[in-house]
């Protein structure tokens, strides 16, 4: 047999959504043909392929607010599910902060994962390297839209050798009582061409609003990670595709609402069309 695990994606702190390590799924081979072998299936289509064979989970940290309850230390988890595991995952890049895990904050990680079943547990550490390594965490909360599922892990202890009993790394169980279940979200794919005229490109934070029938619509969400990626994309005459999990409007989508929130030095921006693909039911 020939498998094909085609990636397309950044392994790198500064990129995307900061893993170094990914897992990949295979795909069908007519996904990684080119145009004119690909017997009418568009590589377009690649990105909900293997978005529907994986889930993405945002996972907040919360760091206690003691005296000295931050830490410098590598910090890993792994998410343990009825069906498998994560492996270990290394939070490298926090969406919110530059310098992660300090005193009293909340860090926001991006994790994605092969199907792991009902997450059952989770296992947090760090490998105690550095100049402040011991860490006070307060609690850890895991989103699974996709799911329709957010739980929360309360620990409040210390991942410290020389506090508590001297653990570096927990298992940590969901408390029940703060789970939250809402509608599990689907993926679109979304794209977006920024037309070919002098000055159509922009800077700015775009976002997107799906509507459905019925008055159902998503929620307002920004198509780029960080400010890194609104530099990089909608560029003069270029095409941007994103993966983006929202609220399911149903089969039909009556319009859509796209624009920015200004600011910088070139916020303008000449958007030619947009195209969006959602993931049907069945796995197509």
């Amino acid at each position: 047999f020939r498998y094909y695990f085609p990636c397309q994606r950044w392994l790198a702190v500064e990129e995307d959504d900061g893993q170094i390590a990914r897992e990949l799924v295979p795909v069908d081979e007519a996904f990684v043909k080119k145009d004119s072998e690909n017997d009418g299936q568009s590589p377009a289509t690649l990105g909900l392929e293997q978005k529907a064979k994986s889930t993405t989970y945002t996972v907040k940290v919360k760091t206690g607010d003691k005296k000295n309850a931050g830490t410098d230390a590598n910090v890993f988890i792994i998410l343990y599910g009825s069906k498998d595991d994560t492996g270990i995952v290394s939070l490298k890049a926090s969406k919110i902060n530059k310098n992660k895990f300090e005193r009293g904050k909340v860090d926001e990680f991006t994790v994605e994962s092969v199907d792991i079943g009902d997450l059952k547990k989770i296992k947090i550490g760090h490998d105690n390297k550095g100049n402040s390594t011991g860490w006070f965490l307060e609690w850890v909360e895991i989103d699974a839209p996709s799911l329709g599922q957010c739980l929360k892990f309360p620990c409040g202890r210390w991942l410290d050798k020389s506090e508590d009993d001297g653990a570096v790394e927990r298992i940590i169980f969901p408390a029940e009582l703060q789970t939250v279940e809402y509608i599990p979200f689907v993926p679109y794919e979304i794209t977006v061409y920024t037309s070919d005229i002098f000055g159509a490109g922009t800077d700015a934070d775009v976002f997107i609003v799906l509507y459905g029938s019925d008055g159902i619509c998503t929620q307002q969400k920004s198509l780029c990670l960080n400010k890194r990626e609104q530099r990089m994309y909608f560029e003069r005459n270029s095409v941007n595709q994103f993966i983006v999990e929202l609220e399911d409007v149903g089969d039909i989508i009556e319009k859509i609402r796209i624009g920015h929130k200004g600011g910088g030095l070139n916020s303008g921006w000449h958007l030619d069309r947009v195209t969006i693909r959602r993931l049907l039911p069945n796995g197509k």
